[in-house]
């Protein structure tokens, strides 16, 4: 039985076997802007670079939403809006709220951040309760799930994929970028595996260049949630036409090494820092001391 850990080797190397034009990776990409101080100069240049790059959607706050419907007027790219981010712990009603409001103001797809201490307290019902109002809220529009697993084992990530299946939603997606880790292979994979083919997978958070942007779909993503959808495509445009490599020591590409003790969980912190021991990659470990 094939680990999430020896998933890294084997989607690093299937990244040059991936017959992916630039046109098609910005086909999944999801031209991001969450900061909480860009200003309008900003969210229009997210919106020209859409349309430049025909990138599949721009994620925004609630905010610019109806600014973005105007600026994206007359194109296919779709608008996506957030609710209950960054942390998952608004009501039941204040994120349904927002997804009938984001709707309303021209989005056409939300991605929610599930309530992750009702997860945690198994409290299942009430997370799958938590989604389907949003569903039901965003009135046929796509609804995407934030797990922010970096706060979950591997394990609880499997769990909360098939409750996000179960609550009818359209996509469950990795992390907010503002928790720990962001997305890694092995827990793309997971999520790849808990929903099987034909159901949405986003990986979200540190996607940062074209090699992390094929290691994750590789891993089983059709959408990629990033900031960087640019510097991606340019990048990837010019790689393509080059020899470049991609076998990474699996180490650098583990959760087990982006585990933060500051930012997780006690537990969760020790479950990863643990996967260490009997890891087949372990000799890495000498390349980091």
């Amino acid at each position: 039985m094939v680990t999430p850990m020896e998933r890294i080797p084997q989607a690093d190397r299937k990244t040059k076997e991936l017959d992916l034009s630039p046109e098609d990776i910005a086909g999944m990409v999801d031209h991001t802007q969450l900061s909480p101080y860009k200003a309008t100069k900003q969210i229009k240049e997210l919106c020209d670079e859409a349309k430049a790059y025909n990138f599949y959607c721009v994620c925004v706050h609630p905010f610019w939403t109806k600014f973005c419907a105007n600026e994206l007027k007359g194109t296919d790219i779709v608008i996506a809006t957030v609710a209950g981010f960054p942390l998952g712990q608004s009501t039941t009603e204040i994120k349904a709220k927002e997804a009938r409001k984001a709707v309303e103001d021209g989005a056409t797809e939300v991605d929610m951040v599930m309530n992750v201490s009702a997860f945690k307290d198994k409290n299942y019902d009430l997370v799958k309760d938590d989604i389907r109002a949003v569903v039901e809220a965003s009135n046929g529009c796509p609804v995407k799930v934030i797990l922010e697993t970096g706060f979950m084992t591997y394990e609880e990530i499997t769990q909360a994929s098939l409750l996000v299946k179960e609550a009818r939603a359209h996509f469950v997606k990795s992390s907010t970028g503002f928790g720990p880790m962001g997305a890694t292979i092995p827990h793309i994979w997971l999520m790849r595996e808990a929903v099987g083919e034909g159901y949405g997978v986003k990986a979200s958070g540190g996607i940062n260049d074209f090699k992390d942007a094929l290691r994750m779909i590789a891993a089983g993503a059709n959408r990629l949630g990033t900031s960087a959808g640019v510097k991606i495509i340019d990048s990837y445009t010019w790689a393509r036409y080059t020899d470049w490599d991609v076998e990474e020591i699996p180490c650098r590409l583990c959760p087990s090494r982006k585990a933060n003790f500051d930012k997780m969980p006690k537990g969760t912190f020790q479950y990863y820092k643990m996967k260490c021991v009997d890891c087949p990659f372990r000799e890495f470990n000498r390349f980091y001391e």
